[in-house]
């Protein structure tokens, strides 16, 4: 009888050990990468969709932000955006989340956010939604696990939603439809599909740190004239000669390499032909994604950076935009063939929206300086994120020499004058540091 007690008592405590070890036992550990393929996805279908770079950072930032919400509400290390956005809500974590893996519902809230704001999300994010998933099972995640996080993270993509719908982007499409002034000195679609000019209203949105869109105004574009004496007909021959006759391979590269327009088409003759590019900001997330892995940067602070980065890109094609509808100056392309060459035709597709301020300028200063803010100054880095689309990768000594780069790129590819470069990476630089101060001085 004693022994069949001792027996008795000797399966319960290995039960328990048993329980407890299933308790305990370590759940796969997901990392920075993971981050970026979602980041990628999300490319993919914003390339299907030919969504419009400032278009582009408002889905990245509120899909980044959602990921970021469950972050902060498991890791102390890292606060919510609560009292540094814009009227962003004090959101709670759900009474019924339990038996989650914060990291796997981080990226569900990402994809499920991704989904609905953009508008092939619905099919191609839930697609990739699932085989993710699936991969998640072979790494150890069980059934329980991925239900829990999946109900958590899809909680949480509500309330970022509810929050991304006040920005009152949905009134945009209420708006009277621009027209171009008409002016010798202003904007005209150019060739070869002659677009409508892109997001003539992203000023009026709520922007996620600003006070408003235009809180970083620059100083004024060079004064339109026709006079050879003039200083913009100095700029106008500059960019003929310089980014035309006389362009080096190397600048051709250069040009090349940052060229990122979604709006790009090829005429044949007959037909046009859409040619799929990334946009500048899904670029410069794509370096945010090398620079983590090449650092071993944690799944969590990873999450801050890019969700960070792209709040930065968001609110730095505001102030952008702001400036290229209020100064609504004349492209290269149009000047130069009316006033110089009537056969001069830049390296690059000129994108369809007014020439001052650069946009690349603009958004690639924010993202190096709060990019330098988290990593230094002399990170030395190849980016390879457009490789898959054929352009050979470029390696950088810092994120500053790499924004000064892309800047340039577009006086190289004929389709912005060198002011426009100037003081775009003014107000970008100024953005960016507003960006780092509000979030670091509340972290």
């Amino acid at each position: 009888m004693r022994k069949k007690a001792l027996l008795l008592i000797a399966l319960f405590i290995v039960a328990i050990l048993n329980n407890s070890c299933k308790k305990n036992q370590a759940q796969p550990v997901l990392t920075s990468s993971d981050i970026t393929k979602v980041i990628d996805q999300m490319s993919v279908i914003m390339i299907h969709d030919i969504t419009n770079p400032p278009l582009a950072a408002r889905f990245f930032s509120y899909s980044c932000l959602a990921g970021y919400e469950v972050v902060s509400q498991n890791d102390k290390t890292e606060k919510s955006m609560h009292g540094v956005l814009n009227e962003y809500p004090d959101i709670k974590k759900p009474s019924f989340a339990n038996g989650y893996n914060y990291q796997l519902s981080a990226l569900i809230a990402m994809m499920e956010t991704a989904g609905k704001l953009q508008p092939s999300g619905s099919t191609l994010m839930v697609k990739y939604e699932q085989t993710f998933l699936d991969s998640c099972r072979k790494i150890g995640f069980t059934d329980e696990v991925i239900d829990s996080s999946k109900h958590y993270g899809q909680a949480i993509s509500k309330k970022i939603m509810a929050y991304a719908k006040k920005d009152k982007y949905n009134r945009i499409s209420n708006y009277t439809r621009y027209t171009p002034l008409g002016k010798d000195s202003t904007w005209y679609p150019t060739p070869p599909a002659y677009m409508a000019p892109v997001e003539p209203y992203f000023n009026t949105i709520r922007p996620f740190t600003l006070d408003s869109s235009s809180q970083f105004k620059v100083s004024r574009p060079i004064k339109f004239s026709t006079d050879k004496q003039s200083e913009f007909y100095k700029y106008m021959q500059r960019c003929y000669k310089l980014a035309g006759s006389d362009l080096t391979p190397e600048h051709r590269t250069i040009a090349a390499f940052w060229d990122c327009n979604p709006f790009a088409v090829q005429d044949n003759g007959h037909m046009m032909i859409g040619l799929k590019k990334i946009s500048p900001g899904a670029h410069w997330l794509g370096i945010t994604g090398i620079v983590c892995k090449q650092t071993k940067t944690s799944f969590s602070k990873a999450m801050e950076i890019h969700t960070v980065v792209s709040i930065g890109l968001m609110d730095s094609f505001m102030c952008c935009w702001d400036e290229k509808y209020r100064s609504n100056r004349i492209r290269p392309e149009t000047a130069i063939r009316k006033y110089i060459d009537p056969n001069w035709r830049p390296l690059l597709q000129t994108p369809p929206f007014p020439e001052y301020l650069s946009g690349h300028s603009c958004i690639s200063s924010t993202s190096a300086v709060i990019l330098t803010s988290y990593f230094g100054d002399s990170v030395h880095y190849t980016d390879n994120v457009e490789q898959k689309y054929g352009l050979v990768p470029r390696s950088f000594t810092s994120f500053k020499q790499a924004a000064a780069e892309a800047g340039m790129s577009r006086f190289w590819g004929g389709i912005h004058f060198e002011d426009a470069i100037n003081s775009g990476m003014i107000q970008g630089t100024k953005v960016g540091e507003w960006v780092v101060n509000k979030v670091k001085g509340n972290k």
